[in-house]
């Protein structure tokens, strides 16, 4: 069984396993053992903080887990905010005019303006799933949890929700929008710079990126290609935000130009559309054209999430097997909440 359960103390090995596979520009996950063990206590604090009545600096890593192996296959998280105690910094691609009436010209060229827009908002982030398990619906349980999460604790999130998404690089790492753009300010490689953020070095950025804004038609062609385009990797991930609502507003990352895609929280279909159901433990008969649900529990520090196929009526409790129970934590008095997977049949099984 596939399980959505909070990052513990004794996750480190695993997680650090996981950062050897997810290569150049995955900043929010660091192959550095110190660091991710700051990050897994961050996250216990996060999740053991009861009294919560508006996000501050939380930040909740949940994994997912193979209970048949007691591995862990997948990452996904979630900041209450960002910017607060240090400076986060986008593009924006705007428009500037520059009209002549002697001429009769009129352009209108798109620039890139440096930003912290995104200041005091709260960001999904830390998506990753090893490509073994890129199937059987694992990619939607794990980036979707996080929003059934929200739904049962607003109060622990910002009325915005944004996600950077990876940027498009090679094999090798090299980002052709850095190299365009970043490389003449910092003179340093793609990697290192990523690294010093993710390590939590931002000032360089505020000292060496240009204030004035970038005129995007003076970059390179292969840099205005891939602006606001996603890796490979993560295209999966972008479809999967859009069909939850989350919409590209034309902010970019600084390094790779990836897009950041966002969303007003009661606009996520899977935080609109969920709701509380009591639970009835019985045994489920298979029900193979039934519709996948997204089923959690009403816990934080205990929070549990996984997928069930079921006939669920809008009235009655949902039924769930003794170990489906078991797995998220639950008895015959407890509810869960719930939402359907998927509001299109044809969504990708990933």
């Amino acid at each position: 069984m596939m399980v959505i359960r909070p990052i513990r103390e004794g996750d480190l090995k695993s997680l650090y396993r996981l950062t050897e596979l997810t290569g150049i520009g995955f900043t929010s996950l660091v192959t550095d053992e110190s660091m991710l063990q700051k990050k897994i206590d961050r996250a216990v604090q996060s999740f053991a903080r009861e009294d919560i009545q508006q996000p501050t600096d939380e930040d909740y890593l949940m994994v997912l887990e193979d209970t048949t192996t007691g591995h862990i296959v997948g990452t996904c998280g979630m900041l209450a905010t960002v910017g607060l105690d240090e400076p986060f910094y986008s593009y924006h691609l705007g428009t500037i005019t520059h009209a002549s009436r002697e001429l009769n010209v009129h352009n209108a060229i798109p620039t890139l303006i440096l930003n912290n827009d995104f200041t005091g908002c709260s960001e999904i982030c830390t998506l990753f799933l090893e490509e073994n398990y890129r199937h059987s619906k694992n990619g939607q349980l794990l980036s979707k949890s996080r929003f059934i999460f929200m739904a049962q604790f607003p109060e622990r999130f910002t009325e915005k929700i944004f996600a950077e998404m990876r940027g498009v690089s090679d094999e090798n790492g090299v980002s052709p929008f850095w190299e365009s753009l970043g490389r003449h300010f910092f003179s340093i490689d793609f990697k290192q710079a990523d690294e010093l953020t993710a390590q939590g070095n931002k000032q360089f950025i505020a000292e060496l990126m240009p204030n004035n804004p970038v005129y995007v038609n003076l970059l390179p062609k292969e840099a205005r290609e891939v602006l606001g385009e996603v890796h490979k990797n993560t295209a999966p991930a972008r479809r999967l935000l859009e069909k939850e609502g989350f919409r590209y507003e034309n902010y970019v990352d600084i390094f790779d130009g990836g897009p950041s895609l966002e969303a007003r929280v009661q606009d996520i279909r899977a935080v609109r559309d969920s709701r509380l159901k009591d639970v009835q433990i019985a045994e489920c008969p298979e029900e193979p054209e039934a519709t996948v649900y997204l089923v959690a529990n009403t816990k934080v520090k205990a929070f549990r999430c996984l997928l069930v196929q079921r006939n669920v009526s809008h009235k009655g409790a949902i039924l769930l097997t003794q170990q489906e129970a078991d797995a998220l934590c639950l008895t015959h008095e407890d509810q869960v909440r719930i939402v359907e997977l998927s509001s299109d049949p044809q969504t990708t099984n990933v």
